[in-house]
């Protein structure tokens, strides 16, 4: 396909654009980097509380040698995605059930405000009873912290999606699942979307409060030992370490995204 000269330095302006984005957030990365590794050796914090690069890696470096580090990343890399997959596939799969009956979406409605206003972390004691001190507990809490912001967010974009549309399915004889299918489904696409990146990041506080209080293992134990023994280079590499594992969960979501726009 030809394109026009102005078509072509208009893509290239993006591609230039895009490329300078990239490379300014490596910039960033590396400077911040660089300054708390400096400013370590140079005395200007005590590296005691806030650690440094250097520190962190030989604290990954000495897990590794330990044959540790892949059980806690394990651990809570399982428990995060299962919380995830459960807290979305239900969260989506209940909206669609509001969707489906306006009456019980009205009678609901309420509920989902203040369940979505509820520190669902202030269950997490009330889960150990129930559950048992165990990493069920700790995926419940996950699955129950996305399931109300997947549900609340899908459901709006199932309710706003393309009203008129709707009306004129309804108008030429559609019946409600090819309405659904045909158009609420299509449309509700990107909220599904905004629902799953919300979902990643709420799964993980989900997970690591739940460590906190009743786990042995994961990154989240790791927190809470260090502090307890006062080894914060132990609680900056975990902190690092869920850094790294959100960034990738987040980036897997995001190229779900792109697949499904196209």
């Amino acid at each position: 396909m030809n394109y026009s000269q102005e078509h072509q330095r208009y893509l290239r302006s993006i591609r230039t654009h895009r490329r300078a984005v990239r490379l300014s957030r490596v910039m960033v990365l590396v400077l911040f980097l660089g300054l708390w590794e400096l400013g370590g050796r140079l005395g200007w914090f005590d590296v005691f509380i806030l650690s440094s690069p250097g520190r962190v890696l030989s604290t990954i470096g000495r897990l590794w040698r330990e044959g540790s580090l892949f059980l806690h990343v394990g651990v809570t890399l399982y428990e995060t995605v299962l919380g995830f997959l459960l807290g979305t596939a239900l969260g989506i799969l209940l909206a669609v059930v509001l969707w489906w009956l306006p009456f019980w979406n009205e009678v609901m409605d309420p509920y989902l405000v203040v369940l979505n206003a509820l520190p669902k972390i202030a269950l997490g004691p009330v889960l150990i009873v129930w559950i048992g001190a165990g990493m069920g507990s700790i995926i419940v809490m996950a699955v129950l912290i996305s399931l109300v912001v997947t549900t609340v967010t899908v459901l709006s974009g199932f309710t706003a999606a393309a009203a008129e549309k709707q009306l004129l399915m309804r108008t030429l004889g559609a019946g409600k699942g090819q309405t659904f299918l045909k158009v609420v489904l299509p449309a509700g696409v990107p909220h599904m979307m905004s629902a799953l990146k919300i979902s990643v990041g709420m799964s993980w506080v989900g997970v690591i409060v739940g460590e906190y209080l009743v786990s042995r293992s994961g990154l989240g134990y790791l927190i809470v030992y260090g502090g307890q023994v006062f080894q914060l280079d132990l609680v900056m590499a975990s902190v690092v370490l869920l850094c790294l594992l959100a960034a990738l969960m987040y980036g897997g979501v995001a190229l779900l995204e792109k697949r499904f726009q196209k």
